[in-house]
């Protein structure tokens, strides 16, 4: 059995790949500073270390003897990181950079960096392609680039192997629907279950590209293992397609009520070539599908 850790393995998306992995019969490690909010649902067969990823000694201790290192960790959210922003960067770009150090010294093989679409920002055309100039429009998006090209640095200093996967909006099981903060589709499928109306900030008339979890995960596990990567490359994982907001609530049905616009944005698509490419990995559920799933789930 390989070891591998996850940080931020309590989270949304580390959570779902720390269940993966188990069941692939890895030795899981997950690293959480704080796992409460979702201790009782993670695999019993992995262990829990509630460690701060920017203490470095003690990572590097947890990262010894492993394989790879998923490092899904951060402080996500755009508007939080507009309101705090020296707090959100430390977390963000001092973790990362604690992260790779760590598994450098630990003799880690690879670690897959999870990063963001963020960081394409406003883009003059679509899809949005590897190839183009990062442009982030708000600090979460710089942190998520800055932490690529701490990324892409590395296995040309320390020889540790890196890949960074840009995720597109991601949702599906396990998704955090509480807080000011939380992500379009959680806080629509809370406002349908309460029989409260759904809030859109702004128009309705910004689109993203909705990536479910699941994909993500399937993402991780091949870009852990690809011969085609190492070197600190910048995938896209999205769908290739992408809906209004506007389209997105209506799709939960109910009233929809329109506040102030948010500094973001205002279209995503990702181009997905060079994830099949270098990969061999393509989506598989469709939007349609992962919202059918989340409604029936939530007894809707």
């Amino acid at each position: 059995m390989k070891k591998v850790v996850v940080t931020g393995g309590a989270g949304f998306i580390g959570s779902n790949l720390a269940h993966a992995l188990v069941e692939k019969g890895f030795e899981v490690h997950l690293v959480d500073r704080d796992p409460s909010f979702r201790r009782a649902t993670l695999p019993k067969e992995a262990t829990l270390h509630e460690k701060d990823i920017r203490a470095t000694d003690e990572m590097q201790a947890i990262f010894a003897g492993a394989d790879v290192v998923f490092h899904t960790a951060a402080v996500p959210r755009v508007p939080y990181s507009i309101e705090h922003p020296v707090e959100t960067t430390d977390e963000n770009v001092t973790g990362t950079v604690s992260v790779l150090t760590a598994a450098a010294r630990a003799g880690v093989r690879r670690v897959v960096y999870s990063s963001s679409g963020s960081a394409y920002g406003e883009q003059k055309t679509l899809p949005f392609v590897e190839t183009m100039a990062a442009k982030p429009v708000n600090p979460y998006g710089l942190q998520k680039y800055v932490g690529e090209l701490f990324a892409e640095m590395w296995p040309q200093i320390y020889g540790i192997e890196t890949v960074s996967l840009r995720y597109f909006n991601v949702y599906g099981p396990g998704l955090d629907p509480h807080g000011p903060y939380a992500l379009a589709i959680g806080r629509f499928l809370m406002a349908r279950k309460n029989g409260e109306p759904i809030t859109i900030y702004g128009d309705g008339t910004i689109t993203r590209d909705f990536t479910h979890v699941r994909d993500v995960v399937s993402a991780n596990m091949l870009a852990a293992t690809s011969a085609k990567v190492g070197k600190g490359e910048v995938i896209n994982i999205g769908t290739g397609r992408n809906m209004s907001i506007q389209a997105l609530a209506e799709m939960f049905g109910g009233p929809i009520e329109y506040g102030s616009p948010r500094i973001e944005a205002h279209d995503a698509l990702a181009d997905t070539r060079k994830a099949k490419e270098l990969l061999g990995w393509e989506p598989s559920v469709k939007l349609e599908d992962g919202i059918a799933e989340l409604k029936r789930d939530a007894g809707l």
